[in-house]
């Protein structure tokens, strides 16, 4: 389980495609401090399990789902990533629930600055996922927990648009400062929202 606030941005040495899938060699700093081998890594919002690492870096595999499902099989080397640790038992608690499962790759729409120091970030989200989200909730873009500033609603085959307000502090520490129009994001809903939506289908069946 991860909270959502990103400890870091990693990057990218090595990318190595076998059989199987992939496997990246990352390079972090913060995520080392504790580090052990079947540790779980967040990264770009993708739980990942750590097997091996040094000093300098840790290696993940990504399974043909995880390539199937999030665009890190595109990533390459000198590619930034966020990165977080799993959330320890007895640790803060500053995001909302973040499983690390993606649920869908978006798309940024726009990129807006306030004029100010602060951003706004627009997303289209596939037309499924339009039942959980609502404004004001939380949402996971990128391995970022980020609240919903405005919602519209999508038609048609179109899903619907989200706005999230990025501060100062997240536009830097995060990879959204290297972002633009076109360019994908991993996508992860809100878990409450999906039990709750879950058990509603169950009690109107």
């Amino acid at each position: 389980m991860f909270t959502g606030i990103v400890e870091e941005t990693g990057e990218v040495v090595d990318v190595a495609v076998t059989e199987d899938g992939r496997r990246l060699t990352i390079a972090g700093d913060v995520v080392l401090g504790d580090v052990a081998h079947g540790a779980s890594i967040a990264v770009s919002g993708v739980c990942l399990t750590v097997e091996a690492f040094d000093d300098e870096t840790f290696e993940v595999f990504l399974a043909e789902e995880t390539v199937a499902k999030t665009y890190l099989g595109d990533l390459d080397v000198g590619d930034a990533v966020n990165l977080e640790r799993a959330m320890p038992a007895d640790g803060r608690f500053d995001g909302h629930l973040v499983q690390g499962h993606v649920d869908a790759v978006a798309a940024v729409t726009n990129v807006d600055s306030t004029g100010g120091e602060d951003w706004f970030f627009e997303f289209e989200l596939p037309a499924r996922y339009a039942d959980y989200v609502v404004e004001k909730g939380s949402i996971t873009l990128d391995g970022i927990s980020l609240t919903i500033a405005d919602l519209q609603a999508g038609s048609g085959d179109s899903g619907p648009r989200v706005t999230v307000a990025i501060v100062p502090t997240t536009y830097d520490v995060t990879t959204l400062s290297e972002k633009g129009v076109g360019d994908p994001v991993h996508l992860e809903v809100d878990v409450v929202g999906k039990y709750v939506a879950s058990m509603l289908d169950g009690y109107q069946d």
